[in-house]
């Protein structure tokens, strides 16, 4: 873990600040994993994968039952399960997505989380993975009211407490990350 944190590249002063918070972590524990539903350890390791039309760059996010906020798919990593090996079981769990994510994750936060299950800290590691919007999908309906497609623009002038309080910081990151979204 630590040398996957390591190889990330901040792209602002926050993301710096995370990586920084995420490496002395590492070096205070060896126990990454969320235990026990919701929160135990009480800061635990998450992958997100950001679904990511090819042809505009538009993003599909899920309307999170528990969060009550428009996210990237994605979950807690397992015990003794890899954060990319994690993205792509919850993008096929999730989604029914079996193309594989990113092979190194372009971004990191540090989160307080809200809503059923707050009141713990999620390191999360963003994937991405191309997925034509014209791709036929099949949500969890357990987990999320509801699926959408997208734009920047339209995230950018949309309420922000909608979303993961990072997400327009990891539009920003984006375009330096593109030219890598292929898996593998």
């Amino acid at each position: 873990m630590h040398e996957l944190v390591t190889g990330l590249v901040p792209g602002d002063n926050l993301e710096a600040e995370h990586r920084a918070h995420t490496l002395g972590w590492l070096r205070r524990t060896d126990d990454v994993f969320r235990r026990v539903k919701p929160a135990q350890p009480a800061q635990h390791l998450v992958s997100y994968v950001v679904p990511i039309d090819p042809a505009d760059g538009s993003v599909l996010l899920v309307e999170h039952v528990n969060a009550g906020l428009w996210l990237p798919p994605g979950g807690h990593v397992e015990v003794d399960e890899h954060p990319h090996r994690t993205a792509a079981r919850e993008i096929e769990e999730e989604l029914g997505v079996t193309t594989a994510p990113t092979s190194e994750p372009v971004f990191l936060t540090v989160t307080e989380t809200v809503g059923v299950d707050s009141g713990h800290t999620d390191v999360s590691l963003w994937y991405t993975v191309d997925v034509p919007r014209d791709r036929e999908l099949t949500p969890d309906a357990g987990e999320f009211h509801g699926i959408r497609w997208w734009s920047r623009a339209e995230i950018l002038a949309a309420d922000p407490k909608l979303f993961d309080p990072h997400l327009t910081r990891f539009l920003e990151k984006l375009p330096t990350a593109a030219p890598d979204r292929s898996g593998g």
